[in-house]
């Protein structure tokens, strides 16, 4: 039942991201800025839906309140990476339009790439890390005063359920650069959607978001030590199963 279900869920995805991305791309002639993000969000909203109703994957958000308030209030969101759910998820629970720092390569990806590419994201090239930062912090602090907010996923990579990646300080030195506060976000979605694998279960997917931790005076490597020391310990509570 789980392959039929991920099967019908593949489906589903293909069929709605090549019409999704054309439109995407035709409207971007005319249609910039955050106007066009919510429509991309529109599509991911699809995602998430036909995860609920084709997969039986549910959602359930707690610390909401912890997000910052006003349309141009700041924040880099640093989120644990389990899966791709969350990178569907993410616009469709925040109320703000958000940035994704995101490899380059993804551009080239049919459909979705050419959309991403006509949003206001910050694509990066890796092998150039010096200059590549340069351009996160330049385009971070342009986006962070139009109220986007910028998410990255410290640990670079998707990781396997009940494990930890090595958190990288890209992102705090992002929110010290630019004044923002830093909301840590912790995410099981691979207890539902492992990593790397084609077939998906039902259950429910937590997400819990932190207080926001203000940046000012701060150092990257020991702000970014905090963030960790918070998502992990929030994920062991949250799926304590993985864990053991």
């Amino acid at each position: 039942m789980n392959l039929l279900r991920s099967i019908l869920h593949a489906l589903w995805m293909l069929v709605t991201v090549i019409p999704w991305g054309l439109i995407m791309v035709t409207a971007s002639i005319r249609v910039r800025g955050k106007p066009l993000y919510w429509m991309a969000a529109r599509w991911l909203g699809w995602a998430v839906d036909g995860a609920r109703v084709l997969l039986g994957i549910r959602t359930r958000v707690t610390g909401m309140e912890n997000l910052p308030t006003g349309e141009n209030s700041a924040a880099v969101l640093l989120v644990k990476h389990q899966s791709t759910y969350e990178t569907f998820l993410m616009p469709t629970i925040m109320p703000h339009p958000l940035a994704y720092v995101f490899k380059k390569e993804l551009l080239y990806v049919p459909f979705f790439g050419w959309a991403m590419g006509r949003l206001d994201m910050i694509h990066i090239d890796r092998s150039q890390r010096a200059q590549a930062f340069n351009k996160v912090v330049a385009q971070g602090k342009v986006l962070l005063a139009q109220g986007i907010w910028i998410i990255m996923f410290p640990e670079g990579t998707r990781i396997p359920r009940g494990q930890k990646g090595t958190y990288k300080s890209g992102g705090t030195r992002l929110a010290i650069d630019t004044g923002a506060p830093v909301i840590p976000i912790a995410v099981t979605s691979a207890r539902v959607w492992p990593r790397k694998a084609f077939i998906k279960r039902a259950g429910i997917v937590d997400v819990s978001i932190g207080k926001p931790i203000p940046t000012a005076g701060r150092q990257p490597d020991e702000l970014m030590r905090e963030v960790e020391a918070w998502i992990e310990a929030e994920m062991h509570r949250l799926d304590p199963d993985a864990y053991r």
